[in-house]
């Protein structure tokens, strides 16, 4: 199937891109064959985000969104932001000792899912064609090694590799350009940054893990429109902070964002999750509540310091595929809509010439450090490596005067060069982390968790999980890391086990896999490789 542009990725980025494409299109009376194609079940199925949504791109997207319907109702109506001193002391900090980038008066709390699954009806209306459930598994170069599209995953494949009954080969989808909106860790987004050296001169990207559970709670206990940050305890070795949200239809967002550069090898996120929620600051909301939904999800946090060259022969890159989220907001909505609108607005002229496609638009370099999303970013690009170089208080301080005073340029350009897999200590050099049980009530097993995610995969079928070498988990990363997959993975799909020799051996839950890519992430020898499953494999959020 040809195409003027294929979109890999039905998330905010990706969804804008269609969009603004379309508009100019019909601007210009110009007629374009626009697709995207989404891994997820439905549009929406993959999508995990906090969120406090900032209007301003969607303001540029569609001026008339609130007579269009978009599901954007809660309006933010008070900030709370609280240091967690101990697990049952905290100090509510006012609002000029905090940075005026957590502040949030205009914007929303949202589900993500839902409006992606606005923008696809948008999109639709406009003429894209969207595919849920398809899997783009590979790239296609063409002759002169440019991107020409990309090839979806074959359908019905056993284990073995063999063709089951109803077997589908997947699709060839070439297009004049593509535009890759994977989200964070974008498995064919790291080929290309690989193949292209499209990161070379910049700052490694650095990532967190973010936590997610929708709760319906006491209604007395609720008050819509209310925001609540921290950051503290439980995070004593490590980075990253915590959220409530208070939605509406009695419903609280909470969660926790774990920095991927911790030390301790002993570390669980998904365990400092469990126990962040008995804190009194949360317990108060939670308690007598009913947990209804679980995700997790990596998020790219490096910001401008790592944002890649976003444009290669035949293709751009947009959105967390290539780091645009503003750590300093926790928010990366906005950034990755309008670097999806800028590629359209770039795309519509390169259609446009004679000799159309294969091209390395570097033009849209030029529209992007122009725009207010790369003001935006170069303000906050010391925001991550501060905390980090700091801790939690001096960073936080130090971010406070750089926000609030000099307005996001100190004039200092901080630095963190150091990949955050590599910053994991041996067992022997870390002290053991003794978690509190799961009590049913606030706190949670991961299976049971998982099960509240919806995620399913069809079991016979090829491990999306690849490993560089079979024997690393055992021979390395079990006597040096006490094999910290058992632990980082938010769904226990590591696991190590006794097999039938009586020997140690790594099992693979690939069918509990909740494609946050902490993995591919995280694993200290980068032996693991997260790939795409069957089309429609994965979480099914309803409305995260």
């Amino acid at each position: 199937m040809e195409f003027d542009v294929v979109i890999v990725g039905a998330g905010p980025a990706g969804l804008s891109t269609a969009c603004r494409l379309m508009q100019l299109a019909q601007e210009k009376d110009q007629e374009l064959m626009v697709c995207v194609v989404e891994k997820g079940s439905e549009v929406g199925a993959h999508i995990l985000s906090g969120a406090v949504f900032e209007p301003r791109a969607m303001d540029e997207l569609f001026p008339d969104w609130q007579s269009m319907g978009a599901p954007l109702t809660t309006q933010v109506k008070e900030d709370h932001i609280y240091y967690l001193r101990s697990e049952e002391k905290a100090t509510k900090l006012p609002n000029a000792m905090t940075p005026k980038t957590m502040h949030n008066k205009g914007n929303y709390i949202v589900s993500m899912g839902n409006v992606t699954r606005w923008l696809a009806e948008q999109a639709e209306s406009l003429g894209v064609e969207v595919f849920p459930g398809f899997a783009a598994a590979e790239v296609i170069y063409n002759d002169d090694g440019s991107v020409g599209g990309v090839l979806t995953g074959d359908m019905g494949i056993g284990h073995n590799g063999e063709h089951k009954d109803g077997y589908m080969p997947g699709m060839e989808l070439r297009a004049k350009y593509t535009v890759f909106a994977e989200g964070c860790r974008g498995h064919l987004g790291k080929e290309l940054i690989a193949k292209f050296e499209l990161d070379k001169g910049k700052s490694p990207q650095h990532y967190a893990i973010g936590f997610k559970e929708i709760w319906d709670i006491d209604p007395s206990k609720h008050q819509e429109g209310l925001v609540v940050h921290s950051a503290g305890w439980p995070l004593t070795e490590a980075s990253g902070g915590s959220y409530l949200y208070h939605a509406e239809n009695n419903q609280v967002f909470v969660g926790l964002i774990v920095d991927l550069n911790y030390s301790n090898t002993h570390l669980s996120p998904f365990d400092e999750f469990q126990r962040m929620k008995h804190h009194p600051v949360f317990k108060q909301y939670l308690e007598g509540g009913k947990r209804v939904s679980y995700g997790a999800r990596a998020i790219a946090k490096g910001g401008y310091n790592s944002l890649p060259k976003m444009t290669l022969p035949g293709a751009i890159l947009v959105g967390c595929d290539a780091g645009t989220l503003n750590f300093a907001k926790i928010k990366g909505n906005h950034t990755a809509m309008k670097s999806g609108m800028l590629a359209a607005e770039t795309l519509i002229h390169a259609l446009g010439a004679e000799e159309a496609g294969g091209k390395d638009l570097v033009d849209y370099t030029q529209r992007f450090e122009n725009s207010w999303v790369y003001d935006e970013l170069f303000r906050s690009r010391n925001f991550g490596a501060a905390l980090h170089k700091f801790g939690t208080f001096g960073g936080g301080a130090y971010n406070t005067l750089e926000q609030n005073i000099f307005n996001g340029n100190m004039f200092l350009n901080l630095s963190d060069d150091d990949k955050d897999h590599e910053q994991l200590k041996q067992a022997k050099d870390c002290q053991k982390i003794d978690y509190p049980k799961y009590d049913g009530v606030l706190s949670f097993d991961k299976l049971s968790s998982v099960f509240l995610s919806n995620t399913n995969h069809e079991e016979d079928q090829p491990c999306h999980l690849k490993l560089n070498d079979n024997a690393v988990p055992i021979t390395v990363n079990l006597p040096l890391y006490d094999e910290p997959a058992q632990r980082y993975c938010p769904a226990g799909v590591y696991e190590i086990i006794d097999n039938d020799q009586g020997e140690k051996a790594l099992q693979i839950n690939a069918q509990n896999c909740v494609h946050c890519k902490t993995c591919d992430i995280k694993d200290p020898t980068q032996n693991i490789q997260w790939v795409v499953p069957e089309g429609a494999g994965g979480p099914n959020y309803p409305n995260m």
